[in-house]
């Protein structure tokens, strides 16, 4: 065969695209294949006790049984898609819950809605009873208020001294960090303060040791500058104590119009991570601060409003394959009953079915919140009462069972071929979707959405998915056959 490009001409035109391409994966690594928490629950700092998350999962089974107490009740609270086909007697949905308990796995179309409804409901209360938050945030800027400088001093000293009690005993969600007050002239002197006071009495009280995954929030970003000294601050204060460098990650909160867009009108998500040098481990978008920032007035300010999805789809561009996670905002109306009955004078009938009612219409709410973040690539969000917990998880556990068949019988024909471009009825899969169908797996399994013979039906083993990498799959199935 001829050609006619010499070594020489390759060299000169080519090395340059190398360089190019070294400096762009080093940019964009791709997305991160470490577990990602489904939710952030923030909490007030004065209020935080070192085992606070177990007894928020006890809240949250509590109202479950007071609201919800069969899963039929649950699934028409919620909305969940066929609830208008379940049982509403008493003795016929607890006859139905048996039957499929029986054999749990009949999926025939005799038995949906009620297997899913009913697998929903009872993957929630296990949830709860075993790993009710996935990721907890001791909160010194909404959820606390602006209070005295000796009173948020002791505050902060004490939730330290409480995390690093934790720590000890092992009494931690599987995520954890702090939030500070944003880096504005009115309230950077506080939250840089706050900054030192926690960071310092963890180091003392914890010897060092830093929960895994350990990360401060900033809020109300606009600029890179107040990222840059956020990592600076943490630089001086890792050196200066016995905590391990870059131990402390960074959390941005995108909440602003100028932290989507700069003054120049660019993108500005990527270049306040890159401001983190490298300490930005996660975005959270708010989305109440950010369409109050577009002049939206409060009966407008909803989770699915047009400019909130436009903010949301700007931060993936800007983040994609960056390695950083990405969570989405609050439902902020709460699952809360308006009266408060006593032993003394307890609530009228009237009284119980309006505290339903109020709950009910909470939880679909923040069930199509939940969702709709879901069908827009958001596996992540805030709450903020125990009450929100089992809809946050019915919603997630809902989405995964739903895809559960399709993604099922693609990741299968995947594993089957050793990674050739497939097509499983009318959907073309190449290897990226690949990894995108591993990762539904991953995420299902970490938060207890599926289980994991479940996964295990697609094909892949149990260390190929501990292994968390679709190419290395590949790789090793491609080798096995040659």
């Amino acid at each position: 065969m001829t050609t006619t490009l010499t070594a020489t001409d390759l060299a000169g035109l080519l090395g340059p695209l190398t360089d190019a391409n070294r400096r762009h994966a080093a940019i964009y690594p791709g997305a991160a294949t470490a577990r990602q928490p489904v939710h952030t629950v923030y909490g007030g700092a004065n209020l935080y006790k070192a085992g606070v998350h177990l007894k928020l999962g006890q809240l949250a089974l509590k109202a479950l049984d007071e609201y919800a107490p069969d899963f039929a009740t649950f699934a028409r609270a919620v909305g969940l898609a066929g609830a208008d086909q379940l049982p509403v007697e008493p003795a016929r949905v607890a006859a139905l819950a048996a039957e499929l308990a029986a054999d749990p796995g009949r999926l025939s179309a005799a038995y949906e809605p009620a297997w899913r409804a009913c697998t929903v409901y009872q993957r929630v209360r296990d949830k709860l009873a075993r790993e009710p938050i996935e990721e907890q945030r001791i909160d010194f800027e909404d959820g606390y208020g602006n209070r005295p400088d000796a009173e948020e001093d002791a505050h902060a000293v004490q939730a330290a001294t409480e995390l690093a009690r934790a720590l000890a005993e092992g009494n931690l969600p599987p995520f954890i960090g702090f939030r500070i007050k944003a880096f504005t002239e009115e309230s950077r002197a506080r939250s840089v303060r706050t900054l030192d006071l926690f960071l310092s009495t963890l180091a003392a009280a914890g010897g060092g040791r830093l929960p895994n995954g350990f990360v401060v929030t900033l809020p109300k970003v606009t600029h890179p500058e107040q990222v840059a000294a956020l990592a600076g601050l943490l630089d001086v204060l890792e050196a200066r104590t016995r905590l391990p460098r870059g131990g402390v990650g960074i959390d941005l909160m995108i909440e602003t119009t100028q932290s989507i867009f700069d003054e120049q009108g660019r993108a500005n998500a990527a270049v306040l991570v890159r401001a983190g040098a490298g300490r930005v481990r996660s975005a959270a978008f708010g989305t109440y601060d950010y369409t109050a920032s577009c002049n939206i007035t409060a009966a407008y300010q909803t989770h699915t409003h047009a400019a909130s999805d436009f903010a949301r789809h700007v931060m993936q561009v800007a983040l994609a394959d960056t390695g950083v996670t990405l969570s989405d905002g609050a439902t902020t109306q709460m699952p809360i009953g308006p009266h408060k009955g006593t032993a003394e004078k307890p609530l009228t009938v009237s009284q119980v079915a309006e505290n339903r009612a109020v709950v009910h219409g909470a939880w679909a709410l923040h069930f199509q919140n939940v969702q709709h973040s879901l069908a827009h690539g958001y596996y992540q969000g805030w709450d903020l009462n125990p009450a929100q917990l089992p809809v946050r998880y019915a919603a997630i556990y809902d989405f995964f069972l739903r895809g559960l068949a399709d993604a099922s019988t693609r990741l299968n024909a995947f594993v089957q071929r050793a990674a050739q471009a497939t097509l499983s009825g009318n959907t073309f899969d190449d290897a990226a979707t690949g990894q995108g169908l591993l990762n539904f797996f991953l995420r299902g399994l970490a938060c207890g959405a599926l289980a994991e013979a479940e996964a295990l039906a697609t094909g892949v083993t149990l260390d190929e998915l501990k292994g968390r990498s679709f190419l290395t799959i590949v790789a090793n199935r491609a080798a096995a056959k040659a």
